[in-house]
């Protein structure tokens, strides 16, 4: 019987610009995923898949931006994460499993028409998801992540940084946050993003996500983005890209979607003077720019 614990509800009372409703869904027996959905039901689809260490407190700025746009946005914590649940064990969590949890989440909703933002995990996820359920997607814009193949060799500060995850004594995640933005953190921003971590015991999804990215060729994971890849290369939706200048892991990996990518070809692609976690610095620029991605790519327009 898998051990699965909640964050208390308290842990969330008043945080900083994040009075958004929550809202959840069972994504396996005994197993709720939290969501934010802001804007009317019948507006486009900006659903936001954050990554590691983060939860959708990552996207408050953006999202009054968007739901006051004509868009509905979709903002869903990754299991281990914010107000979803945690999973305890480590080997509870895999690639795969956060694939199918994701699945789930997008077929219980049954999502249409999707305009798909992701950034760090949320890419490593999101870019999959839009191959496998590729009639249920309109758009992406990729955001300071990649899709590894093992094909590479990663950078040294992603291996610095795996390391950090797992032998840090506190792996303070509002510190981890602090360290991927340019501008230091307020108290109250960094309160925030500690908040659905009350103790280590419910950091298993935050501890074990950076051994999960397939860096060995041979893994079946990187096996698995070889072949996303190969659809990725046929993909002529619109895809765009804006990345941060100041982030050390990501740096330089949107030129492969760039170059690769048959719909980011002529789109407006960006790089914003930002770290790692670009929402946090630049999620009024971002969703400003997302709203000029979707007019000017807009069928119906």
């Amino acid at each position: 019987m898998k051990k699965i614990l909640r964050t208390p509800e308290s842990r969330f009372e008043n945080l900083l610009d994040y009075d958004f409703k929550s809202n959840y869904v069972d994504v396996e027996e005994g197993l709720r995923l939290h969501y934010l959905d802001e804007g009317s039901k019948d507006n486009p689809i900006v659903l936001m898949l954050h990554g590691e260490p983060s939860w959708s407190y990552l996207y408050r700025k953006m999202i009054s931006i968007l739901s006051i746009n004509n868009f509905r946005v979709i903002a869903p914590d990754l299991i281990g994460f914010g107000k979803s649940d945690k999973l305890v064990d480590r080997n509870d969590y895999s690639y795969q499993k956060h694939m199918d949890w994701l699945t789930t989440f997008i077929l219980t909703l049954d999502l249409q028409h999707i305009v798909l933002f992701c950034q760090d995990w949320g890419g490593l996820t999101g870019l999959r998801l839009i191959t496998e359920m590729n009639d249920r997607f309109s758009m992406v814009i990729a955001s300071n992540t990649t899709l590894p193949t093992g094909s590479v060799p990663v950078p040294e500060s992603f291996m610095k940084w795996r390391e950090y995850s797992q032998h840090s004594p506190g792996f303070d995640i509002g510190k981890v946050i602090d360290m991927g933005t340019v501008q230091p953190l307020s108290d109250e921003v960094l309160a925030a993003y500690n908040a659905p971590f009350p103790s280590e015991e419910y950091k298993a999804g935050a501890r074990i996500f950076p051994t999960l990215v397939p860096i060995d060729s041979n893994d079946i994971e990187a096996i698995n983005n070889r072949k996303v890849w190969e659809k990725l290369m046929q993909w002529t939706k619109p895809f765009l890209t804006i990345f941060g200048d100041k982030d050390d892991i990501m740096k330089g990996a949107e030129k492969a979607f760039q170059k690769l990518v048959p719909g980011a070809k002529g789109q407006n692609h960006a790089i914003l003077n930002a770290g790692h976690f670009i929402q946090e610095e630049k999620g009024e620029e971002l969703a400003q720019l997302i709203l000029e991605f979707y007019r000017d790519n807009n069928p119906y327009k």
